[in-house]
């Protein structure tokens, strides 16, 4: 049995985890040290067809939402870098797998890894299939602390590339999730609001509501305003919401 240092070693291997995708930027920035908080942010909502075709192809094919939409984010970087084939993005772990951690008030989550070697011949079916084993692969191994797989590069933090690209899929309700303690109620920030700082260069985020009549499906791409104009995260969204509607129409 594969030891999780020993897992995440041949999952990085061979990769160089400073470079940067060949995204669509604006501008560049040379060190950290000039990131500033600002955004550049598009929504897009889908309608119920295209909704409906995502969830029931997901289900056919055996895959969870998150699955499905994290190859779509595959074959879309794809395009947009113009080829390149060999992947490492980050993907939002909820870092919650023991039993006692599940209602855990805290803040457990954690970027994890996800590289993806593909072959540009491959059908979508397929890379589905590849994607799919290679989230089992993962969720075996997702309680290894990130800290930890760099330390096994030898490699700084602060220097890794990959962590600025970021997928999640979210699943929400427009139910009331207020909580109270102690006569203080508490209520989550809305996706509006999160998505006014710039956590990362290139996050997107799928937001999934399964009670909605209409919209239950939707993408978020958050980006810093100190790579990516508003125009061009526009322009992105648009062409990635053109891509899925080849796919699901």
């Amino acid at each position: 049995m594969t030891t999780s240092h020993e897992f995440w070693y041949l999952q990085l291997e061979g990769y160089n985890l400073e470079y940067r995708l060949s995204l669509p930027v604006d501008r560049h920035r040379l060190t950290n040290n000039h990131r500033s908080s600002s955004t550049s942010v598009t929504q897009f909502f889908f309608d119920n067809e295209i909704s409906q075709s995502f969830l029931n192809y997901a289900s056919a094919q055996h895959l969870t939402p998150f699955q499905l939409g994290l190859t779509i984010l595959y074959a879309f970087l794809f395009k947009l870098t113009h080829g390149e084939n060999d992947l490492c993005i980050s993907c939002l772990n909820a870092n919650r797998y023991r039993n006692e951690l599940a209602n855990m008030i805290g803040m457990f989550v954690s970027p994890l890894p996800f590289r993806a070697k593909t072959d540009p011949h491959w059908s979508f079916d397929e890379l589905v299939k590849y994607v799919r084993k290679k989230c089992l692969s993962i969720l075996e191994h997702s309680h290894y602390p990130l800290q930890h797989i760099l330390a096994n590069s030898h490699i700084n933090q602060s220097n890794i590339s990959y962590l600025e690209t970021v997928f999640d899929f979210i699943t929400t309700s427009s139910q009331s999730d207020e909580l109270s303690l102690g006569g203080t109620s508490f209520k989550p920030v809305s996706f509006e609001q999160s998505s006014e700082v710039a956590k990362f260069d290139f996050m997107l985020t799928f937001i999934y509501n399964p009670i909605l009549e209409n919209n239950r499906l939707s993408f978020l791409l958050t980006c810093s305003y100190n790579l990516f104009d508003e125009n061009t995260v526009t322009n992105i969204g648009r062409r990635l919401e053109y891509c899925l509607q080849q796919v699901f129409h």
